[in-house]
């Protein structure tokens, strides 16, 4: 097995739909260069390069649900991997992420 099969995953379509209703944090952990492209309205900004200073800004272990996005899915998969054995059930990765969410032509905004 690996990250993709035994990490909890949500779709494209269940993120944008948390966003827009406020119903779960979205984490964006791509690195700034790559925000300047363009984020998800509604996305917390924690690039992967400082997630580990910034564990405090996440939900608690086990508390209310929340996601985590890469470019493609490969990072944030590798990321929940190791937040979940740190005890962060709650924790899911993004399938398909913000390079599908720009093939999708959603909105983006500028951070």
């Amino acid at each position: 097995m690996n990250a993709f099969t035994e990490t909890p995953m949500v779709s494209l379509e269940d993120m944008r739909l948390a966003l827009e209703t406020a119903s779960t944090i979205v984490i964006d952990i791509r690195e700034p260069h790559e925000h300047a492209n363009g984020v998800a309205s509604g996305a917390k900004l924690i690039p992967m390069s400082q997630l580990g200073g910034r564990l405090a800004e996440l939900p608690a272990p086990g508390a209310e649900p929340f996601l985590v996005i890469c470019n493609t899915q490969v990072r944030s998969a590798n990321i929940v991997g190791q937040l979940q054995n740190m005890g962060y059930s709650n924790a899911s990765y993004v399938n398909g992420g913000m390079s599908l969410w720009a093939r999708q032509a959603w909105p983006m905004v500028r951070p």
